[in-house]
Formats: C-alpha cells, sequence, structure tokens
C-alpha cells in the first residue's frame, strides 16, 4: 500500500485522519482509493471526475503534474500528499 498525506483543511472529510493508506498502482488509482473511502473529500479534489485546478499533488518531492499526472506510476510504500494551492493578496 501507498499513503496519502491530506492537507489539515481537508481533513475534516476523512475523520481527521492526516495519513491514508490508500491502494493502486497509479496516482489515480490512488486518490480513487481515497475517495472511495472518504467520499465527502471528492468534491473539494475532483470537479466531476478531472482533478481541480488547484489541488495538487506530489509523489515525494516531484508534483505529478509535470510526470504522468494522474497517470504516474506509483510503488508500494509510496508517499503521496496533496498541496492545495494558496491564493490571495
Amino acid at each position: 500500500m501507498s499513503t496519502i498525506k491530506v492537507p489539515t483543511p481537508l481533513r475534516a472529510y476523512t475523520s481527521g485522519e492526516a495519513t491514508i493508506d490508500v491502494s493502486g498502482g497509479t496516482v489515480g488509482e490512488a486518490l480513487n482509493s481515497l475517495v472511495e473511502q472518504h467520499p465527502d473529500l471528492k468534491p473539494h479534489l475532483f470537479n466531476e471526475d478531472v482533478l481541480r485546478n488547484f489541488v495538487n499533488i506530489f509523489l515525494g518531492d516531484e508534483d505529478v503534474r509535470f510526470l504522468d499526472g494522474l497517470d504516474t506510476q506509483i510503488d508500494e510504500g509510496d508517499k503521496l500528499r496533496i498541496i492545495p494551492s494558496i491564493a490571495g493578496g
């Protein structure tokens, strides 16, 4: 299994869990595993089945947008992080 670290603002939708074990061989499959376990999280990550623009997923220190996106392959034990974009002025 791999893990996904959930940022504090989204933990309200994961019963307060900060790190969640997920299954899957790609980033997209891991995210699907996450929202299957915590369905209330889905609208905060996806617009229908498309990852929202302000949601950044990192595999280690690499932004998956600069790899293969949701098709990025992951291995057993990999650590993913959800990093929401922050805007302001």
